[in-house]
């Protein structure tokens, strides 16, 4: 009885060790001289592919500085960053599961995933918004109803808009789209009437589409929601790591660099701007650095 006591307290130690190491991210890059870094392919401006296995973006680039300084503070000569593309649908799971060790594309930071994944400090406030062919008539949520409505598989947009107020009463017919692609190519191909997500991933997607005059973002916003990398929960370390190097990059003023780059200039692949200021909202978040949950910001 008290072998099998002691193989069960050995047994239990292991697991818990296991356990520890799984979320001990600093100790694994140190370990394996390797990181994986989450991309998106359309995310708008945040996060989004040009072609051939290359991922650029506002929150790829600022992704990218953050490894660079977790390389520095684990004094390692070289880190390999390895990139894994993800979508709405796989990212939490990729994340919690150790596949992808620090994820920086749109993900609204919520009460909800709190409980699955960790979240940085916020560095985007997104407004969620509708975009509409120019000349279909629609300008308010009340004009939706009736209408087919877009939204891609994974994301918190469409459960937005039925929550929203304005939107009592209405009927309309949801869309999935597989990516933030795939759902404005329903609304460019008429399969959609709007397309209901981010207001930058909106932006970012007009701008790059084929008649950029052709479309537009109307109604109020719907909602404010704090978009944040994410990360394995229970690992204090690299929060900490991840945390230190944002807050230091809003203070030398290379974020703030890094948002006119991609936002306020021409942006590849097709040289246009995305043409979105940075909001009142960005710089309280920046200004006061934290990582509260959108139901935090909804008390405001």
């Amino acid at each position: 009885m008290k072998k099998q006591v002691l193989a069960l307290a050995v047994m239990a130690l292991a697991a818990g060790g296991a356990m520890a190491q799984a979320t001990d991210t600093l100790a694994k890059i140190k370990a394996s001289g390797s990181v994986t870094m989450g991309v998106r392919d359309s995310s708008g401006a945040l996060a989004y592919t040009i072609g051939d296995g290359k991922y650029v973006g506002f929150h790829t680039e600022m992704a990218r500085k953050i490894l660079s300084d977790v390389q520095k503070q684990l004094g390692l000569p070289k880190l390999e960053v390895k990139e894994q593309l993800v979508t709405s649908q796989n990212r939490i799971p990729l994340v919690q599961n150790g596949t992808v060790d620090l994820e920086c594309g749109s993900t609204t930071n919520n009460a909800t995933r709190q409980k699955d994944v960790a979240f940085a400090i916020t560095t985007y406030v997104e407004e969620v918004r509708i975009a509409v062919k120019a000349d279909s008539g629609i300008t308010k949520v009340a004009d939706l109803n009736g209408k087919s409505v877009a939204t891609t598989t994974g994301t918190t947009s469409v459960q937005t808009l039925r929550k929203n107020e304005r939107a009592q009463g209405i009927d309309f017919k949801e869309v999935m789209g597989k990516d933030h692609a795939d759902s404005f190519l329903l609304l460019e191909s008429g399969r959609a009437d709007a397309f209901v997500m981010d207001g930058q991933i909106l932006a970012g997607n007009i701008s790059k589409s084929k008649n950029p005059a052709g479309f537009k973002v109307v109604g109020e916003p719907l909602s404010v929601e704090p978009i944040a990398c994410m990360m394995r929960k229970d690992d204090p370390a690299f929060k900490k790591a991840v945390d230190d190097s944002i807050k230091n990059q809003i203070k030398d003023g290379s974020l703030a660099k890094l948002y006119d780059k991609w936002f306020n200039q021409p942006i590849p692949p097709t040289n246009t701007k995305v043409g979105l200021p940075l909001s009142e909202a960005t710089k309280a978040a920046w200004a006061a650095p934290n990582d509260k949950p959108m139901e935090d910001y909804a008390k405001k």
